[in-house]
């Protein structure tokens, strides 16, 4: 079984792509049209590789079993945080998306004190989301003004990534995280089709858009699903939510080097933060581990 902690940064590494990715798609397709052939392509993969890991019967008695909440996380997860995200890019750079973002674990840590107490966040780990939101506040007051209703369109996109992960941790644990996977960009899919197609240009692609969107769909969705789904059920939902205090700086510099979008010394102290903060709230950081280490010492010398 692989590690919490190695998932968490593959997550990253992909996730934090896919920000630049959407930029590069976004400059000939409409977010609906974008979103379609991300998660379509996703979509079909997924169809194609679940009935060979799980078997066709498996596979559509995991569907028919848990086809509401299928739904809902496809929806609440996928489709509406796709868009509002694609949609936002056309106004605001690709790292200042990735920023605010960052959010998730914040709305997490909120929804789970109130309404989903088997995730609650307290003490260190507590104290770690906190230092990570202080970094990502510290990039976001750095940047300069985008427009705000983009801004308010991601923050709304790190809500609904939230409550997707939350309702999936919840009502999706023992379901396989393939099924979830396919379920949720099947739903997406659907939902997409229609202002999809609508919206789609009649010239032809131009080479950067397909490799983007083949890139976006089949690692950033169909790979990154498998992995996330996964680290859910394996670490608990408001664990995987702290992927996206990761994926902000790894999004500023595929920015930067190949978008030419520009941050300063402020990202670096940013970056501490964040990456602090996670460590805390990771548990990767024991604080007592630590503390008794120090006193061994002391007792030593």
């Amino acid at each position: 079984m692989r590690r919490p902690a190695v998932l968490l940064v593959v997550l990253a590494l992909i996730w934090g792509a896919s920000f630049m990715l959407i930029k590069i798609a976004d400059r000939q397709l409409a977010p609906a049209t974008l979103i379609l052939a991300r998660i379509g392509s996703a979509t079909l993969l997924l169809a194609a590789v679940a009935p060979l890991r799980l078997g066709m019967e498996r596979t559509l008695a995991e569907l028919r079993a848990g086809w509401r909440w299928l739904v809902v996380v496809g929806l609440v997860n996928t489709a509406i945080p796709f868009w509002l995200l694609s949609w936002s890019e056309t106004r605001i750079d690709s790292g200042l998306a990735s920023i605010l973002q960052a959010g998730v674990p914040m709305f997490s840590a909120l929804l789970a004190f109130g309404f989903f107490r088997e995730s609650r966040v307290v003490g260190v780990r507590l104290a770690g989301l906190v230092v990570g939101f202080v970094g990502v506040a510290l990039l976001v007051g750095a940047q300069p003004q985008g427009k705000l209703l983009a801004a308010f369109a991601v923050v709304a996109v790190a809500f609904c990534y939230a409550s997707g992960q939350l309702l999936a941790g919840r009502h999706l644990r023992s379901t396989p995280p393939l099924v979830v996977a396919l379920g949720s960009t099947a739903v997406s899919t659907l939902a997409a089709l229609p202002a999809g197609i609508v919206q789609a240009p009649t010239g032809m692609w131009h080479g950067e858009t397909i490799a983007a969107i083949l890139v976006l769909g089949l690692v950033g969705t169909a790979v990154a699903y498998l992995l996330f789904f996964a680290l859910i059920q394996q670490a608990g939902p408001v664990y995987a939510g702290l992927v996206t205090y990761l994926v902000p700086p790894i999004a500023l510099a595929y920015g930067a080097v190949f978008l030419g979008e520009r941050f300063g010394a402020y990202a670096f102290v940013g970056l501490v933060l964040i990456l602090g903060g996670v460590a805390l709230a990771t548990g990767s950081v024991r604080l007592a581990a630590l503390r008794a280490r120090r006193a061994e010492a002391r007792e030593a010398a």
